[in-house]
This record gives C-alpha cells, sequence and structure tokens, in this order.
C-alpha cells in the first residue's frame, strides 16, 4: 500500500504545480494584454512608444533634414552627414534620400 500511496502524493503534487503555473501564466498574460479604453476607431495600442506616435508627434517628416551625429560619421563635415527624410516608417525609423537603409532618432543630432 505505502507504494500506492508514494505515487499518489506524486502526482497530487506535480498536479498542484502545474495549475499554479498554469494560473500565474493568465495572471501575466492579462496583466501584459489589458485593454487600455480609447475613442473607438483608433485602433490597438503598442507596448512599445515609438509605435503609439501620432503624425504631429513624430520626430522627422518627409522632406526635412537630418544629420548623423559625428560619432557615426567621423571626418566628415555637417554638409556631408546632412540627408533629407524619404519617408518616416510606422516604428519611427526613417528612410533617407541617397543614403541606404532605415534610421532610428538616435542616430541624428536633435533638432536645434
Amino acid at each position: 500500500m505505502s507504494r500506492v500511496t508514494k505515487g499518489r502524493g506524486r502526482s497530487w503534487a506535480g498536479w498542484l504545480a502545474g495549475a499554479a503555473g498554469l494560473a500565474a501564466g493568465a495572471v501575466g498574460a492579462v496583466v501584459l494584454v489589458r485593454r487600455i479604453k480609447r475613442a473607438p476607431g483608433e485602433g490597438r495600442k503598442s507596448i512599445y512608444p515609438e509605435y503609439n506616435r501620432g503624425a504631429a508627434d513624430r520626430w522627422a517628416r518627409p522632406g526635412m533634414s537630418a544629420t548623423f551625429r559625428a560619432e557615426l560619421m567621423p571626418g566628415r563635415s555637417r554638409q556631408e552627414r546632412t540627408f533629407r527624410v524619404a519617408e518616416v516608417l510606422a516604428s519611427g525609423r526613417v528612410r533617407l534620400e541617397g543614403f541606404a537603409g532605415e534610421h532610428t532618432e538616435t542616430e541624428f543630432e536633435p533638432v536645434r
């Protein structure tokens, strides 16, 4: 009989541990995905703030000039580090005219 009791005790302990893990996971999911009340038609919000910026809150706009920080392009003058913004992506990154790739706000000098 003692052998059967040991097996049952272990299965209950495993079941309780599994149930506790599921409950903790469910609570975590609710905390992470909680709904933020907003006006109808506004769409979903992201946990990343750069995706939640409105069109007026963007750090760059198409057509404006953006100057790379001097540390990223050593030995070049300010004019050689300045490019025009061709497109602003939803993530807050930009594509430049005449320069390949997507670039973030941190790569550029602050606007004066």
